[in-house]
């Protein structure tokens, strides 16, 4: 049968940038094995499903190995295909995830707004020899999540440097690795690297930023902040943080659009 999917470019302006997803609208849930299986064909870090739920839609996300608790890129390439292609007469979607609650997307100019929840890091007492021995350089602090950790350097050029050791990061599964220092000429930038996912290093994700927002915003004093990842193609955020919640803003380019054979 045919499976209509979009490729999306999150989290940039312009195609070949930003971080790409795959999105496929369903008129109902497919076997997860099967979502599985047509997220390791697509290849990219992440492949977004979608079904209709009254005026929402249930929304999930897959990496070529398995099922994502939360993903922001694929979250705004989502909305992008609902209200740029789908249902361009709307202004916002509301998504139902099974592990991170209701997401909701709105248009704020040539930007999508969507609310996270936000996950304050906390002070790592003890980082795991692999984390160390895997980034290279000695990070100045490393905060962590439940499943990643936070490597916060002093410049933004001791994060363009890192090489990390795949292999030994790998060995922190579940969790992924952020790296992350004040920017040049944005107020903080990043890297992502989660090689026990199938990701190497991750063009551009929204998720961390629902971690690195606040603390990016309790050490910088200020609550809207402007963020690069600066990865080989690069990507582009806008954060405030709201109590509880954090607002990620970014663009998406279309770069695809066909059916799949199944």
């Amino acid at each position: 049968m045919p499976l209509s999917v979009f490729h999306v470019d999150a989290f940039t302006a312009k195609p070949f940038a930003g971080n790409p997803a795959a999105v496929c609208p369903l008129a109902g849930w497919l076997d997860d094995e099967l979502l599985r299986a047509v997220a390791a064909e697509n290849n990219l870090s992440e492949t977004a499903y979608l079904v209709p739920c009254g005026d929402d839609y249930e929304l999930r996300w897959f990496t070529p190995r398995c099922e994502a608790k939360l993903c922001g890129h694929a979250t705004l390439a989502s909305a992008f295909v609902v209200l740029k292609i789908l249902r361009p007469e709307r202004d916002l979607v509301r998504f139902e995830t099974r592990f991170s609650g209701a997401l909701t997307v709105c248009r704020d100019g040539d930007l999508f707004a969507m609310d996270f929840p936000a996950l304050a890091p906390w002070t790592c007492a003890d980082p795991p020899a692999a984390l160390i021995e895997g980034l290279g350089t000695p990070p100045a602090s490393v905060m962590q999540i439940e499943d990643n950790y936070f490597a916060v350097y002093e410049r933004e050029e001791d994060v363009r440097r890192i090489r990390p050791d795949f292999r030994l990061l790998e060995k922190l599964h579940p969790a992924g690795v952020a790296i992350t220092a004040p920017g040049e000429d944005a107020d903080f930038v990043s890297r992502y690297f989660a090689p026990s996912y199938g990701i190497p290093e991750d063009p551009v994700t929204g998720s961390t930023h629902c971690s690195l927002a606040p603390h990016w915003a309790k050490r910088l004093g200020k609550t809207r902040m402007h963020a690069r990842q600066i990865s080989e193609r690069g990507g582009e955020l806008w954060c405030e943080v709201k109590g509880e919640r954090v607002i990620l803003k970014g663009n998406a380019v279309l770069t695809l659009r066909g059916e799949l054979l199944i």
